[in-house]
């Protein structure tokens, strides 16, 4: 076998391994791009090129549809057939979608820098492989026979919403229209993601601890699930009609729900092992997101103009909640399919730990007196952090995509 055919046999051994590995070079150059965009906007005079597509847009853009997703449908593509006892994702289909999203992905970059109709090609080929993808999931979904599926609708759902999301930036960039780009920013962090994240948190947070935590008693009440979901999509409906003096009422309920879930989780308990502790740290962060959330919109309806955190609540969601989440669940998955203990080594902990610094240092950066001026510190600081933190990772995760499983059994 030709090293070249076993690199490509390889990566399409189980479903995961393409779209894990396009996310984990993705998760270093979207943060590179970024922040070479941050010091060129910042410090003029070091030369660095400014790109005509503008970051202000382009930064949320990556990140909710050119680099989480392509561990989400990862990820879904090992559970759903665990999820609901189905047929295996053929690979070399899951491994074609993920070529069709990172060929997408390469081109909006070259698309920034140089014209925009390959910009807009990107975009298309960046839909045709979450098409396909979504589809594979559907499929899965509904043939299977399994008399629960109600985890896997809800991210099905939110798979459905994201797609339109991504349509409307494209949509956005054909006509000018910018009511399309603040749709697309919108379903992306509510109807999208955070659903999503939700939803296997309450799946697989549970699940994790009782195999851990002794005399654990699993809670996973679908009520509050559905509370908490119709608080994501609540906040994305008003936020879109511009309904904003609503928006802390949605805010703190989604927080107080999301605060008693990392209590009734046991939280304290999970430190026993670091692979459940990462899950369990990662959640807490959603119920300080949602109270920051809630404080600054509160601030906003009684007019008290010193509590204004900028995007800090944004950032403590996006990098706190999910992306320690993303680097927990990925991490646990790359391990378990590459034959490898179910072990976080003192490495891949510092790399979390990083993560964490990160998140911090952002919204810290957001709620500084003059944050106008001096945060920018802040968010080149903790760009670079999460550059360095996303290179280690990679490098150490990254192999296992297109290697054989260490145990040497087959996936």
């Amino acid at each position: 076998m030709t090293p070249h055919l076993s690199f490509w046999r390889q990566l399409a051994a189980t479903p995961h391994r393409g779209m894990f590995l396009a996310g984990s070079i993705q998760g270093v150059l979207v943060m590179l791009w970024w922040g070479l965009a941050l010091l060129a906007r910042s410090y003029p005079d070091i030369g660095l090129p400014l790109w005509s597509a503008g970051s202000s847009w382009a930064h949320p853009f990556w990140m909710i549809y050119g680099f989480f997703p392509f561990f989400m449908f990862g990820f879904l593509f090992t559970t759903y057939p665990n999820w609901m006892n189905a047929a295996k994702i053929p690979s070399r289909r899951a491994l074609f979608s993920a070529g069709l999203l990172s060929t997408g992905v390469v081109l909006c970059y070259v698309g920034l820098a140089m014209a925009e109709w390959v910009l807009i090609a990107g975009l298309v080929f960046m839909l045709m492989g979450w098409s396909l993808a979504t589809f594979q999931l559907l499929h899965v979904l509904l043939t299977a026979r399994h008399p629960d599926k109600r985890h896997p609708i809800i991210t099905s759902a939110a798979l459905i919403a994201g797609g339109v999301g991504l349509a409307a930036t494209a949509l956005w960039r054909l006509t000018g229209n910018g009511e399309w780009l603040a749709f697309s920013r919108v379903a992306g962090i509510w109807f999208f993601l955070l659903p999503i994240m939700m939803t296997v948190s309450h799946r697989m947070i549970p699940f994790f601890s009782s195999r851990v935590i002794k005399s654990y008693i699993v809670v996973r009440p679908y009520g509050l699930l559905w509370l908490m979901l119709a608080c994501s999509v609540a906040q994305g409906v008003l936020t879109l009609f511009h309904a904003d003096t609503l928006l802390w009422a949605v805010d703190f309920v989604l927080a107080v729900c999301a605060l008693y879930f990392t209590w009734a989780w046991r939280i304290t308990e999970s430190f026993q092992v670091a692979l459940l502790a990462v899950l369990h740290t990662a959640f807490a962060w959603l119920g300080l997101s949602m109270l920051l959330f809630g404080l600054q919109n509160l601030a906003l309806v009684l007019r008290w103009n010193g509590l204004h955190f900028g995007l800090a609540p944004l950032h403590a969601l996006t990098i706190g909640f999910m992306t320690s989440l993303l680097m927990g669940m990925a991490s646990r998955v790359t391990l378990g399919h590459a034959g490898r203990p179910l072990k976080l080594d003192r490495f891949t902990i510092g790399l979390f730990v990083g993560i964490q610094f990160t998140a911090v240092i952002r919204v810290l950066a957001d709620m500084m007196p003059d944050w106008q001026h001096d945060a920018v510190y802040g968010y080149v600081l903790a760009a670079g952090i999460w550059l360095m933190v996303w290179v280690l990772w990679a490098t150490r995760y990254a192999p296992m995509y297109w290697r054989a499983r260490a145990d040497g059994k087959a996936d």
